[in-house]
């Protein structure tokens, strides 16, 4: 399970279980609250009633003044009670000489949540709400209203649906923050990742900037161990790659060197000459290779750019190996598909191109073909290098951009120094690219050598 996912995961899980707590309780008080609101509007309206009826005698038929009023049953059942509970008038007609105890249920949560009030009690689904009636300072009765808590629950129902549509967007909403959120907080991640593999790959590239600190932190720690790394290993590199690719030209130098010093013909002495400037020239070509290929690889970034078009480039490129492919009778052809302009180092970009047709010319047989292609793919500038020589072998194909491996060229077995793609693959890493090698279906090699537009 990716890291995203499981932070919005615990994130939806843990709203979800506090919406739904907040939900139930927030549901629960709807129906509390339209109660209390009822059973204050019937204790306000009862004891006006009470003030209404009461008489001035206590003997009088103080429940006259009630029946003298409109009946709305529907709505309000208003009755009367005397002292001992006793119901003397019900607007409705259905309780009159029934007995109603006082303290009935006494409120509480049947009728509110906060009241436990005397005077307010809930019987077969009805809130009762009475008021003393007094004559004088003397207690006469009870008058009292009822309604049927049906009566709430529309409202009530309405107002749950309303709640519910709310805490549904609320909800919604939360689930498109929490992964916006998740989202940001695992993006700064993946783009550690990315530049830890780049590393891994040998590409350049910078560690991500990240407003959090901890990001931030992390990235510069990777920058410190790599170039840490990479000190080291440069160093341990070099000295072993330079110490096995110059024993044997040395080894020669110093072969041809012990034999001239006996008296040998002319004729040998000059063989054994040319081999020593031939190896000696080979030590030069390896020491330039590696120091260049040193300084490559020591760049963060390229210096200086300035803008190249692939018509130049490859004009520029195929001038400098043309003379090389016409003495073995190898056609070297330019097929530019788009004219894409683009930025980049030129002295750079014509030493990748060389490399890469100079290989091609060097594989291709006596007479054959060499075809640099350019064209645009989408934001990038490609260069393909094909040729119609023997290809290379598979088990070659994942090593030919190791430094020193070389395969022998057709013909003569001799071997470059092994560099030059080595060169060309840090070459391309520097422009935000890449370089692929393959064998094609019809014989041949294909080197397909892509950077960025930008």
């Amino acid at each position: 399970m990716r890291i995203r996912t499981a932070i919005f995961a615990v994130y939806v899980v843990a709203s979800a279980l506090g919406l739904a707590a907040v939900t139930g309780l927030v549901l629960r008080d709807v129906r509390l609250r339209y109660v209390e609101s009822m059973r204050r509007t019937l204790g306000d309206t009862a004891a006006y009633m009470a003030v209404f009826a009461s008489p001035a005698d206590p003997a009088e038929a103080w429940t006259n003044k009630l029946a003298a009023m409109p009946k709305q049953t529907d709505l309000l059942r208003v009755f009367a009670c005397d002292r001992e509970g006793r119901v003397l008038f019900d607007s409705a007609g259905r309780d009159e000489g029934q007995v109603y105890r006082w303290n009935m249920f006494g409120g509480g949560p049947w009728a509110s949540e906060n009241y436990s009030q005397p005077n307010v009690a809930v019987v077969e689904g009805e809130l009762r709400v009475v008021a003393r009636v007094m004559s004088g300072e003397q207690h006469v009765g009870w008058v009292g209203l009822g309604r049927p808590l049906a009566a709430v629950e529309e409202g009530v129902r309405a107002a749950r649906w309303r709640l519910v549509l709310y805490i549904g967007t609320i909800a919604a909403g939360m689930v498109v923050l929490g992964w916006w959120i998740a989202t940001r907080l695992t993006h700064s991640l993946e783009k550690l990742t990315v530049y830890v593999r780049g590393v891994k790959d040998g590409r350049k590239s910078a560690p991500p900037k990240s407003r959090a600190r901890e990001i931030a932190e992390l990235g510069a720690a990777f920058e410190e161990l790599r170039d840490t790394l990479e000190g080291r290993q440069h160093v341990e590199r070099y000295t072993q790659a330079l110490a096995h690719e110059v024993k044997a030209p040395l080894a020669a130098i110093r072969g041809a060197a012990e034999l001239m010093d006996e008296t040998m013909p002319a004729e040998q002495r000059t063989k054994f000459l040319a081999n020593i400037r031939n190896e000696s020239a080979r030590i030069q070509r390896i020491i330039e290779r590696l120091l260049e290929l040193s300084s490559l690889e020591a760049r963060k970034q390229l210096q200086q750019t300035v803008k190249l078009t692939g018509s130049r480039v490859a004009t520029e490129a195929t001038d400098i190996v043309r003379p090389s492919a016409i003495a073995k009778s190898v056609s070297l052809t330019v097929s530019l598909e788009d004219e894409v302009e683009f930025l980049g180092d030129a002295v750079l970009m014509r030493e990748a191109l060389v490399n890469l047709l100079q290989n091609a010319t060097e594989f291709a047989p006596v007479g054959g073909s060499v075809l640099l292609t350019v064209r645009r793919e989408s934001q990038q500038v490609c260069f393909q290098v094909e040729d119609d020589g023997p290809g290379v072998p598979d088990y070659a194909l994942s090593r030919v951009f190791e430094r020193f491996y070389s395969l022998p060229r057709p013909g003569t077995d001799k071997k470059s120094t092994g560099l030059g793609l080595a060169l060309v693959r840090e070459i391309a890493h520097l422009h935000a690219g890449e370089i692929r090698l393959e064998n094609r279906s019809t014989g041949g090699a294909r080197a397909t050598f892509r950077i960025a537009l930008v």
